[in-house]
């Protein structure tokens, strides 16, 4: 919500996908007071389900000038009792979702980017894969330090067809995934950040609009901690 409202504030036309369709009726809603969104339910975990999304965003245009990978789970559980199914739900999310939309997506990003302005992919990672949270995430950590490294491979192979690969790694902001652990450690995780507080929603749209604009253009398979400074300086 943060970064789609942001790039909509800048003019971007944005489609926006949850697995559950009431959100994204919801979501939709409460967006579109800031420009033209459109909301297509998708459950990103299935790779037939991504292509699915891909599809229906490109049946008009066939170019994506932007792709923002910003789906995630989290699983939160005992070392002892941790299951298997938190890292096949967890993985399959936070990975290989991201990977399969580039898959799906890259006809699209490649038509839409040129030499001066190339098309952009956005994933979000973590500053959990940067340093080692307080709550330990066995599965979300890995996930998101992979997908750190699948942008700068990304990167590379994809810098020559004219398409950025950058990663942002936001600390603790408010959202759904992070209630619990703010709810917990909310004081004592701002008050070890340099700058004393956790994100507000502006903090995480900005560092997006910046990496689609033409600002980011020549940026390509960098991590971008959004975190004040929580992992930058531990």
């Amino acid at each position: 919500m943060m970064i789609a409202r942001g790039l909509l504030q800048a003019g971007v036309r944005v489609v926006i996908s949850s697995r559950s369709a009431e959100a994204c009726a919801q979501a939709q809603e409460q967006l579109s007071e800031f420009g033209d969104v459109w909301a297509v339910p998708a459950d990103l975990s299935r790779h037939e389900e991504c292509e699915r999304l891909a599809r229906l965003v490109t049946a008009d245009s066939g170019s994506l000038d932007i792709l923002v990978n910003n789906a995630g789970a989290m699983w939160d559980e005992p070392l002892a009792t941790f299951p298997d199914a938190a890292w096949d739900t967890v993985i399959d999310l936070n990975l290989k979702a991201p990977f399969w939309l580039v898959q799906s997506l890259l006809p699209a990003l490649r038509n839409a980017g040129t030499a001066d302005d190339p098309a952009r992919i956005i994933n979000i990672g973590s500053i959990a894969a940067i340093h080692i949270p307080q709550r330990p995430n066995y599965s979300y950590s890995s996930s998101k330090a992979a997908l750190h490294q699948l942008t700068r491979v990304l990167a590379k192979e994809l810098g020559p067809q004219h398409i950025t690969v950058n990663a942002v790694a936001p600390g603790p902001f408010p959202s759904t995934m992070m209630a619990a652990t703010l709810d917990e450690f909310g004081e004592v995780i701002a008050a070890s950040a340099p700058l004393r507080r956790i994100g507000r929603d502006d903090d995480m749209a900005g560092v997006a609009v910046f990496l689609a604009s033409r600002a980011g253009a020549y940026l390509t398979g960098t991590i971008v901690p959004v975190d004040g400074g929580i992992a930058t300086t531990a």
